[in-house]
């Protein structure tokens, strides 16, 4: 994340092209080692792109990704009150106090 977060910066700065050496020197200056692997990895990977583009494309990605968010529970507990709105509880008097008298 932090070589990707250099790129990114680069790009920011006007560099449309960023090499290793510039993302080594963002991370060098904030006191942090780059690797060289993964400065390989991003750069194969961004070249020639984008990387506007590239941000637009994964957010429709993740636009399609199910979250299991308040939704379904939402819809769950809607249904749960229609059905208690539908029968209400009928309550003997017995039942109310389970049959303890506290101060009588």
């Amino acid at each position: 994340m932090k070589n990707l977060a250099a790129y990114m910066l680069c790009v920011l700065g006007g560099n449309t092209a960023p090499s290793a050496q510039d993302m080594t020197s963002v991370l060098s200056s904030v006191g942090v080692d780059a690797d060289s692997a993964q400065c390989d990895l991003i750069m194969s990977e961004l070249a020639g792109k984008n990387l506007e583009e590239v941000i637009a494309a994964g957010a429709e990605k993740l636009a399609t990704v199910p979250t299991g968010g308040a939704a379904p529970a939402a819809a769950g507990a809607a249904a749960a009150t229609e059905e208690a709105a539908e029968e209400p509880a009928e309550e003997s008097e017995s039942d109310s106090d389970m049959g303890f008298d506290l101060f009588g």
